[in-house]
């Protein structure tokens, strides 16, 4: 079969195209899928580590030390912003009924150097500001009981960015819904032209009297043409 005949056969059913596709922007106008909003903070920290007193006037190295184990400290720090232990903490100090691991299921932490990125999606905003400054709170005044666990008493976490609530926008699934629907309306409307067309045993032109083997004796055009009409002579 020629692409000639499969513009034929689609252009023949294009009612059955057209007709999915308002369908389909139809049923996304008049029914549009309904999120609930959400929220996002975002907060960063500085981790650093105190140098050691020096005992002596010789050269110890100790801000390379430092700067090295701050880097260490912050990979550490990443993973106990998300234990159940520090959303423990945070639940108790924003005052919120709300289980620990909803909010450690929330709680996303990155590093870069010595700088932690904290960062919380939640649905309501209120909610999302007192967890949020509840998990800042919790860095910079009772992270002491984490660093023991991590063996560093001279750890310090300063606040460089405090946190931000703002709104999320629509997500890539819901900006491509639109365009995903058209698209599967035109393959599916595609699908019934070449299926009803299959099954169709209709004559309707001189193709399809060739493709069963008939003989053509004439054919009658669709539409008339008229000739001029020819004016007498005198």
């Amino acid at each position: 079969m020629e692409l000639k005949e499969y513009w034929r056969i689609a252009r023949r059913r294009f009612w059955i195209i057209l007709v999915l596709l308002v369908s389909s922007a139809l049923t996304w106008l008049l029914f549009p899928s309904r999120t609930a909003p959400s929220y996002a903070a975002s907060m960063r920290f500085v981790v650093g580590v105190r140098p050691e007193s020096s005992q002596g006037k010789f050269y110890t190295y100790d801000r390379y030390y430092t700067w090295l184990t701050a880097e260490y400290l912050v990979d550490d720090l990443a993973e106990v912003v998300k234990s159940r232990a520090f959303a423990q903490d945070v639940a108790s100090l924003a005052g919120v009924d709300i289980p620990p691991g909803a909010i450690q299921g929330a709680t996303s932490a990155g590093k870069l150097h010595r700088i932690l990125t904290v960062q919380i999606h939640w649905g309501n905003r209120e909610e999302l500001e007192r967890i949020a400054n509840a998990t800042a709170n919790v860095l910079l005044h009772q992270s002491a009981k984490y660093f023991a666990q991590l063996s560093t008493e001279n750890a310090v976490v300063s606040l460089i960015d405090p946190p931000q609530v703002s709104l999320v926008g629509p997500s890539l699934r819901q900006r491509l819904d639109l365009p995903l629907r058209l698209v599967f309306a035109l393959v599916l409307g595609i699908l019934l032209a070449f299926l009803w067309d299959y099954f169709d045993d209709t004559i309707r032109d001189r193709q399809d009297l060739e493709s069963l083997g008939l003989p053509i004796l004439a054919e009658v055009p669709a539409k008339h043409r008229f000739l001029p009409r020819q004016r007498s002579l005198p």
